[in-house]
């Protein structure tokens, strides 16, 4: 169980973080920013809630906030230690399913959406957006050498970033009357 007794510790003063071991890095490292872009996806989905989502999809998001912060428990944790808590091929698993089961219901695709429609659906784009962000960041994380990266990658965890962002466009779609109020894009629209 994780205790915080005081809030400011005024070690980061200098421009670093420690991360979960121990190791201090610039605040301005990947691993820190793919980790806090984590933490940021959360808080985007925090708003969404905030504003009112029904069930399923608020248990359904609630969770995946949960997920969010094991994956930047493994991001923020560099180990190979067994016991350390890890993303594994189940959080995908677990995405998968409700994107086959949400994308059921949705009318078929006839061209690009823009994000909008439904305020829920707007948000949902945005925590797309902000999830490929993520993705991007733990991607090139996983291209540096294991001394540049500050450790071990868990590829699990781009596996999970990239489902996930397609989850959050399937959702976005389904809270727009499955797909009956979605935005979409009209290519050249401006040209007359």
């Amino acid at each position: 169980m994780v205790h915080l007794d005081r809030i400011y510790t005024r070690s980061g003063d200098d421009g670093s973080t420690g991360l979960g071991d121990g190791e201090r890095l610039p605040k301005h490292h990947c691993r820190v920013a793919a980790y806090g872009t984590t933490d940021e996806l959360s808080s985007v989905l925090g708003v969404l809630l905030a504003d009112g989502v029904a069930e399923p999809w608020f248990s359904l998001l609630r969770g995946i906030q949960n997920d969010l912060f094991d994956v930047g428990a493994d991001l923020c944790v560099p180990t190979e230690d067994p016991g350390a808590l890890r993303v594994t091929a189940a959080y995908t698993q677990a995405i998968e399913a409700k994107i086959d089961e949400a994308n059921e219901s949705l009318q078929p695709l006839r061209s690009f959406i823009l994000p909008g429609g439904t305020s829920e659906a707007a948000w949902l784009h945005l925590a797309r957006t902000v999830c490929r962000r993520a993705e991007r960041l733990v991607s090139e994380l996983g291209s540096m050498s294991r001394e540049e990266a500050a450790g071990p990658v868990n590829p699990e965890v781009l596996v999970y970033l990239n489902r996930l962002s397609d989850l959050f466009f399937v959702l976005a779609r389904a809270l727009n009357s499955n797909g009956e109020a979605d935005v979409e894009w009209k290519p050249g629209a401006r040209q007359g």
